[in-house]
């Protein structure tokens, strides 16, 4: 463009005028808004999802009663959605007074709270329900599974000592010795016993581990035939 243009073109449009500090504020609020929306928007959809997978189905085949487990990550997602809604009002409290959005960021934030604490109480009931079946299963586990699972890696060698040393019997006692590795009055006091097979693996297991993972403290050794 020649000199003279460029000057007939200054002098037609001019320089752009500065976006004055209300506009600037509304489009701040509008964002503010508009991320107050998806998260409340995010946060109920959680809460018709949980609802769909919960509701019961019509056609009885593909019913399917979710676990402990299932039912915990579920709540605990959904949790997480409204956890985010109440932290993001706490941080933008400025929604919670602006005539706009007050009605609605207040109505959505006690929604939020309140599914976050009816959340909190289920998730703590699943827990405990949780804890209470992994008792109940490792206080009924057979001796051959109660012992892989405290021993993992050396689960061959433990079930072979424990079998020549009791056959696998939790009540097996030769004099002091009693239990599934036939462990002392002495060993018993400083590692445990108890009358599960899972409580004396779990005794068998310290023991093993505090001598060294060496099996010397037992005349039974895994190279024994079973």
């Amino acid at each position: 463009m020649y000199p003279g243009a460029i000057e007939r073109h200054e002098r037609l449009c001019g320089s752009r005028a500065p976006v004055p500090a209300q506009e600037v504020t509304v489009l701040r609020a509008l964002l503010v808004g508009l991320f107050a929306f998806v998260l409340v928007t995010q946060a109920a959809a959680a809460a018709m999802q949980e609802k769909s997978v919960t509701a019961p189905r019509k056609a009885k085949q593909e019913r399917r009663v979710l676990t402990l487990d299932e039912r915990l990550e579920q709540k605990l997602a959904t949790a997480r959605k409204y956890r985010g809604t109440v932290a993001f009002f706490k941080t933008h409290r400025s929604l919670l007074s602006a005539d706009e959005h007050r009605l609605d960021a207040r109505t959505a934030l006690m929604r939020a709270e309140r599914r976050l604490a009816e959340l909190s109480r289920t998730i703590r009931s699943l827990r405990s329900a949780i804890r209470e079946r992994e008792a109940h299963r490792r206080a009924a586990a057979s001796p051959k599974a109660a012992i892989c699972d405290v021993f993992g890696q050396y689960c061959r060698e433990a079930v072979a000592v424990a079998w020549c040393e009791s056959r696998l019997t939790t009540t097996a006692q030769n004099g002091q010795y009693l239990g599934l590795f036939q462990m002392g009055s002495s060993e018993r006091r400083l590692f445990g016993h108890g009358p599960t097979a899972m409580a004396q693996a779990e005794a068998a297991h310290a023991y093993f581990v505090g001598s060294g993972r060496d099996w010397s403290p037992w005349s039974c050794k895994p190279g024994y035939a079973m």
